[in-house]
């Protein structure tokens, strides 16, 4: 996933420590990265999440984007089930049917995600992404201040658009705009499932659900090369790069620093995607797509800051 726990997650306080003992298997040490500044943390959490986002494209020449995605998702799973061990049976209609709509956002955010990388730069997807929970924001906020926002991220959504003298690929926008539609969804989702179960369990059990439905297009794309004890390795580096390891920061980070200042530094998640995309990848974007980015960006941080900034007063 790769998605900031602060946008995306339905824990509390309390939840976010006991999932950072049960994912360290500390209760009374305190953390290796104490003496590491928060911001850091942040940043370094954002880094691997965008190295992993690199290297799952060089993997894409043989097992294409789906099967890079079944990988990633497959292996992020299996870590989460071990780390939480939730038992599957035991729940009502509704919380199965909360598990499996969760997981199915979890598929398409990230099989649209890869699709588009595949097609656009790194950071022009990361990006478009942002647009998803953006707009999520915005709306549940439904304050005159934070349309400006909006209206600031639009003017640089239509900066990026396919017109004049723009070469991005229609299809990789329309799929970064998809990955951002449903990471949106996930946010909203998440904070069902977070009052519902119990820590991760919800998560995990939906990231099971999200491999299962990514299954079919990950063993079509990929075939026997998924098999490859080298792709194998590689789709786990993916996974603890763009899940685990972030994961683990963003909850270390969270309990150090005030909501709104996480938020804000979250935002600078598209300038570090296109900062490694243009070192790791080689790719280079317009004038046009940085005045585009940087529009994005501050909206998403304008919403971040305000909005938990209402939130303390």
């Amino acid at each position: 996933m790769g998605k900031s726990i602060q946008q995306s997650s339905g824990f509390s306080s309390v939840g976010l420590t006991k999932v950072w003992h049960r994912l360290t298997h500390k209760t009374t040490e305190r953390s290796a990265l104490g003496a590491v500044p928060p911001p850091i943390i942040v940043l370094l959490a954002i880094i691997s999440v965008q190295i992993g986002a690199a290297f799952a494209k060089g993997l894409f020449q043989t097992i294409g984007s789906s099967g890079t995605v079944f990988l990633r998702v497959s292996f992020g799973a299996l870590i989460f089930l071990l780390v939480w061990r939730p038992r599957v049976r035991g729940y009502t209609r509704s919380d199965y049917l909360l598990i499996v709509l969760f997981g199915l956002s979890i598929a398409v955010m990230n099989a649209a995600f890869y699709a588009a990388i595949a097609r656009i730069p790194l950071g022009i997807a990361v990006t478009l992404e942002f647009v998803g929970p953006l707009t999520v924001s915005v709306f549940a906020s439904r304050k005159r201040r934070d349309f400006v926002w909006a209206a600031l991220a639009a003017v640089g959504v239509v900066l990026l658009a396919p017109i004049g003298h723009s070469t991005l690929d229609p299809l990789g926008m329309g799929l970064a705009l998809l990955a951002g539609a449903c990471w949106g969804a996930y946010i909203l989702l998440n904070v069902r499932v977070g009052r519902t179960f119990v820590g991760g369990t919800g998560l995990a059990l939906s990231m099971a659900v999200a491999a299962l439905v990514l299954l079919p297009i990950g063993i079509w794309s990929g075939g026997a090369a998924l098999l490859n004890p080298k792709i194998l390795l590689l789709g786990i580096g993916v996974a603890i790069l763009s899940t685990v390891i972030p994961f683990t920061l963003e909850l270390e980070a969270l309990r150090r620093l005030p909501a709104r200042v996480f938020g804000v530094l979250m935002s600078l998640e598209p300038a570090m995607a296109t900062l490694v995309g243009f070192v790791v990848l080689r790719e280079v974007v317009s004038v046009r797509a940085l005045m585009a980015l940087t529009l994005i960006m501050l909206a998403s941080g304008g919403v971040s800051f305000f909005s938990k900034n209402d939130k303390e007063m």
